[in-house]
């Protein structure tokens, strides 16, 4: 049977590539997005070359990327823009292959097996895709070439930014086997500091250590990595539209004042449960579980999620199954600091799901298209000019505009 020809398509500095588009000031200088520099909280979504070249990585604290990089610029993180650049970029994806399943919103595996004969090879479409991107979109990827999807992720990290890397079967030898053991996917840095107390670091050493030894230290995943190293990997890429390309929305924040009463709870739960319910409709996905985090005024942090009857990106629906999970696991010893909210298991808004006699769907129809009509009302005339009757108990806590500080995280390979 012939190789498959699988692309990964990576959007370099995805964030932060966007917000230099809309904001051209920000291309010469070294620039970064995520948290709030006022409030002096939050970490390093993604940052720009010129940043990380100063040493400023992903996940940094504010402080910390200043301390590197004393000269930078934040700027608050937009996901709805994100979003949208991502769709504009799967509609180009689409007119290459159906078979195209993303992995956050900017990474893509693609197979255009099928594609080939009327395309070009793997590397002419990828220098095709390659250079819509940046025509169209203004901005850059790099993308690998391979067989499978494991060595094509490894061919779009391999060389950064603006480049197609392939890595077949006659060269992943040369290619990937020197990298370091932590460039390989699922192998987070507590896994490499294992691996390297074994004598292990890099892939071509991983793939050549005997795999019951590899199965003693790490049972399955042991032999899972194996299997990577050494190039061995058939999973297929999803047709698309099949599921989302994140798995959840969340927001979280600290509260003006200390929360003591449930009635506190419940408007900072609405708060933030009508922010992730209008990013769920805005980008078209619904829930299939909701969570909440609670940390109190002495720091202690928890969280907890449930699993509901159907999916849902009603507000009302979010907010009554948050509070319901709040009312059935915090028992009021301290005063609440910061809540969140997060929908997760994400799937599109128009899929198909399975009907319930017990549902009172026209009910549901009728909240949805209310749910509706506030976020237009919103986007025309601002955040606070309708709100519920329930924000007027605490003018402090209503006051939150909670619309802007939006967390996703990606769907994980093996979901």
């Amino acid at each position: 049977m012939a190789d498959r020809t699988v692309l990964h398509v990576d959007m370099n500095c995805f964030y932060a590539s966007v917000e230099m588009l809309h904001r051209p000031q920000m291309r010469h200088v070294p620039m970064a997005v995520g948290g709030d520099p006022q409030a002096r909280h939050g970490i390093v979504l993604t940052a720009n070359y010129l940043a990380k070249r100063q040493g400023v990585k992903t996940g940094m604290a504010l402080w910390q990327a200043r301390q590197v990089c004393p000269d930078i610029q934040f700027v608050p993180p937009r996901m709805d823009l994100y979003l949208r650049f991502s769709r504009m970029a799967h509609e180009i994806y689409q007119e290459y292959t159906d078979l195209w399943e993303p992995y956050g919103c900017d990474e893509v595996w693609m197979d255009v097996s099928e594609s080939c004969s009327l395309m070009g090879d793997g590397l002419t479409i990828a220098q095709d895709i390659s250079r819509r991107i940046k025509s169209e979109l203004g901005l850059t990827v790099s993308i690998g070439v391979s067989y499978n999807k494991i060595f094509a992720k490894l061919g779009s990290d391999y060389k950064k930014p603006d480049a197609i890397t392939t890595m077949g079967r006659e060269e992943y030898r040369t290619k990937a086997w020197p990298l370091p053991v932590g460039d390989l996917l699922y192998v987070g840095k507590s896994t490499e500091r294992k691996l390297q107390s074994m004598g292990i670091r890099t892939i071509g050493e991983l793939a050549q250590m005997e795999e019951k030894y590899l199965k003693s230290r790490f049972g399955k995943m042991g032999l899972v990595l194996h299997s990577f190293a050494n190039g061995r990997d058939d999973s297929l890429v999803k047709r698309e539209h099949t599921h989302a390309p994140i798995k959840s929305i969340g927001n979280s924040t600290t509260t003006p004042r200390d929360l003591e009463t449930d009635e506190d709870v419940k408007i900072i739960l609405y708060v933030l449960a009508e922010s992730v319910a209008a990013r769920l409709r805005e980008n078209g996905f619904k829930c299939h579980v909701v969570e909440i985090s609670v940390r109190d005024n002495a720091l202690h942090h928890f969280t907890r999620q449930h699993k509901i009857d159907r999916p849902t990106n009603i507000t009302s629906e979010i907010a009554q199954e948050a509070y319901r999970i709040f009312r059935a696991t915090y028992q009021w010893e301290k005063p609440i600091r910061s809540l969140g909210v997060r929908g997760a298991e994400l799937t599109l808004d128009h899929a198909y799901e399975q009907l319930d006699i017990f549902c009172d769907y026209t009910r549901r129809e009728k909240q949805e298209k209310a749910d509706t009509a506030v976020d237009e009302i919103r986007k025309r005339f601002g955040y606070f000019s309708i709100q519920r009757g329930l924000m007027y108990q605490d003018k402090l806590l209503s006051s939150l505009d909670a619309k802007g500080s939006h967390t996703v995280h990606p769907q994980g390979y093996f979901s």
